[in-house]
């Protein structure tokens, strides 16, 4: 690919562009991606067979940047009850008792399963920076606090996979105005958008600084362009796609010797 996915150290979201689909053809790229999230289920029965590691998809970035649309394209013909999946909204009053990871290790999925975080602990370097819900000395050790929780849950068998969904300020304001307009997505529209749209330049400086201070050989992220909705899903099934094949999964052994047994 021309545009280079899988973050470097010291970015710039201005040298990625949200539209960028590698002059690919629609319908050949929706196909493939229909290959991809099969495949996907197929890896996902081996992975639910064995059940002795996770993976973790987190898909952040800007409202309307499709990561409700992102979770179904990729995980259309996987099992739903085989399933985890979380979206972190403002923390309730139990949560706000615990440490801001608390809730985020509770949702980790367990041994077999795919699970998805719609948002994040990211949150808390992210809403938490610019909208100023917590002092800068609060907010400022989380980015190796996150970085050692990420560790602590790879060296124990969950695979991490972290989505930026690149979206850009014009095409959020198409998606927002389709909510508006469109009576079956009226239930979509938060007023609280506008307010974060209205600081556009510092989320994009917050989420400059998640991706470089927080990418590592463990759990690295993936810049994904997300102006058009059918290449956002196809580059991320194919970096899933790539990551379950590296687990080089089979099917477990039987525990038990199965000739002796016969069913009349």
């Amino acid at each position: 690919m021309k545009q280079p996915i899988k973050v470097t150290p010291t970015i710039r979201l201005k040298n990625f562009h949200p539209a960028f689909c590698d002059d690919a053809d629609k319908e050949e790229i929706r196909e493939k991606t229909k290959k991809l999230c099969k495949r996907i289920a197929e890896m996902h029965d081996l992975l639910y067979a064995n059940a002795d590691q996770a993976v973790l998809i987190v898909l952040q970035g800007m409202d309307g940047s499709g990561k409700d649309g992102a979770t179904r394209s990729l995980l259309e013909f996987v099992n739903p009850l085989e399933i985890e999946t979380t979206c972190f909204k403002r923390p309730s009053v139990e949560e706000l008792a615990h440490d801001y990871l608390w809730r985020i290790h509770k949702a980790v999925p367990r041994y077999g399963r795919i699970g998805v975080f719609n948002r994040s602990h990211y949150e808390d370097v992210l809403v938490a920076r610019v909208m100023k819900l917590v002092p800068d000395d609060v907010w400022q050790p989380r980015f190796e606090e996150i970085n050692q929780f990420e560790k602590h849950l790879t060296e124990n068998r969950v695979v991490i996979l972290k989505f930026f969904l690149h979206v850009s300020k014009a095409e959020q304001a198409a998606r927002l105005n389709a909510r508006l307009e469109d009576k079956r997505k009226n239930w979509k529209f938060e007023s609280a958008d506008l307010l974060m749209r209205a600081k556009w330049r510092q989320f994009q400086q917050a989420y400059e600084d998640v991706l470089n201070r927080c990418s590592t050989p463990w759990a690295p992220w993936h810049i994904i362009p997300a102006d058009r909705k059918w290449y956002r899903d196809y580059v991320i099934a194919r970096v899933v796609v790539d990551r379950l094949e590296k687990l080089k999964l089979t099917w477990p052994k039987a525990r038990e010797d199965l000739s002796k047994f016969k069913i009349v």
